[in-house]
């Protein structure tokens, strides 16, 4: 009996969490959706193999490597006519030492999967505190891995609840383009972007192509950011090398609250 009351308390501390939580989360949906003022966005490097080059590679790191994510948000965002004419101030933070927790499995079940966002947002919180109010700020965590050819790095996510996002990028500065292109898709998630793309990794047609309207579709010139690819046929796509050969769609526009 004890035990049943004991799970129960624990079941009924959960709800209570997930409540305050579900409204905390609301809040910064409303507030990170205005459009008033620019989101800010930062960056906090992560050491993800604990070599002595990537910590090299981490100091020489400034906010002019990431300025380009606010010029593609500046340039795509003229068309929506928004109040501010800087859409995201992006810039970046102290590095972060301790590792994040590790991705549920992909077989893991809804209550595993909230406990694991549980821990990440306590994590986030005890490595990033809470200095001002993050209802119109946005925390991207970039874990830096040395850049080996051919190698496959894991999955990078964005949460809408909470403004986290999560990149694993390359630690070289000739990859800074296409580590900006993941960051920048991974930030719009937080402000609530849905992936345009299929279970294949491809483009889906129209909403995750960026010239969808063209007679001959084939090939396309850019990219739509939430697809992450240029459509080359029907079969073959390419990642842009920079956020310049990259749009918002107006889907994705409509989902962040630039079109309405």
């Amino acid at each position: 009996m004890a035990k049943v009351s004991f799970k129960g308390l624990r079941i009924g501390l959960l709800l209570v969490v997930l409540a305050i939580a579900a409204i905390y989360t609301n809040e910064q949906r409303y507030s990170s959706q205005s459009w008033k003022d620019p989101l800010e966005v930062i960056i906090f490097p992560i050491n993800a193999e604990g070599s002595k080059s990537i910590d090299r590679f981490i100091q020489t790191l400034a906010d002019e490597d990431f300025a380009e994510i606010d010029r593609f948000t500046a340039r795509t965002s003229e068309k929506y006519y928004l109040r501010t004419k800087a859409p995201t101030h992006t810039r970046i933070g102290s590095p972060v030492k301790v590792l994040p927790p590790a991705n549920p499995s992909p077989d893991a079940n809804p209550i595993e999967v909230i406990v694991w966002s549980l821990k990440y947002r306590y994590w986030a919180w005890k490595n990033t505190p809470d200095d001002v109010s993050n209802f119109h700020r946005v925390r991207i965590f970039v874990l830096y891995h040395a850049p080996v050819s051919g190698r496959k790095l894991p999955h990078s996510f964005g949460m809408n609840k909470g403004l986290l996002g999560l990149v694993h990028a390359f630690a070289s500065p000739s990859l800074r383009g296409q580590n900006n292109l993941v960051i920048a898709h991974e930030m719009l998630h937080t402000v609530g972007a849905t992936d345009k793309y299929d279970e294949k990794g491809e483009p889906v047609f129209p909403e995750g192509y960026a010239e969808s309207e063209k007679k001959r579709r084939y090939p396309q010139r850019r990219a739509e950011i939430m697809a992450g690819r240029i459509p080359l046929n029907v079969h073959e796509s390419i990642m842009p090398t920079s956020l310049r050969k990259c749009v918002v769609g107006d889907l994705t526009a409509q989902e962040i609250r630039w079109k309405r």
